[in-house]
């Protein structure tokens, strides 16, 4: 419960703001990811499976995060702090170990207003709902 909770909040808000700020085809470039650059230019079926790989990718997040808690007990005990840190560790392992193995091969120079921007929303969007998942369904 906790994993999917977690996983599909943050999944839900990550994807949301990433459309907001980035236009409505962020799912193309997330499949781009898996398929080669000419996906960008996809139908519904690549639009959709960026949606399931984003999903698949925040709950495998949430459960590396259960998986450590149970063994580092003060993640429970420190959901904000804990949290904060999960998520500019996830927006860094996206950065400088996914993007560059992915099949669209991104590796910067990347802008620092980027990086502050991606680091602060992954830390509030991505780190903080499944802490606080953890924490919740987890007691």
């Amino acid at each position: 419960m906790a994993i999917g909770v977690g996983g599909g909040i943050a999944g839900a808000l990550d994807l949301l703001q990433a459309c907001m700020l980035f236009g409505w085809d962020i799912p193309l470039v997330i499949a781009a990811g898996l398929l080669g650059r000419e996906a960008i230019h996809g139908g519904v079926g690549t639009y959709v499976l960026g949606v399931v790989l984003h999903f698949f990718i925040a709950c495998s997040a949430a459960a590396i995060y259960y998986g450590a808690s149970r063994k580092l007990v003060f993640m429970n005990e420190h959901p904000l702090v804990c949290g904060l840190f999960f998520g500019g560790a996830v927006q860094e392992v996206m950065n400088l170990v996914a993007l560059p193995l992915s099949a669209l091969h991104a590796r910067g120079p990347f802008k620092l207003d980027d990086l502050i921007l991606g680091l602060v929303v992954h830390m509030v969007v991505i780190g903080l709902p499944i802490s606080y998942s953890v924490r919740r369904f987890t007691k």
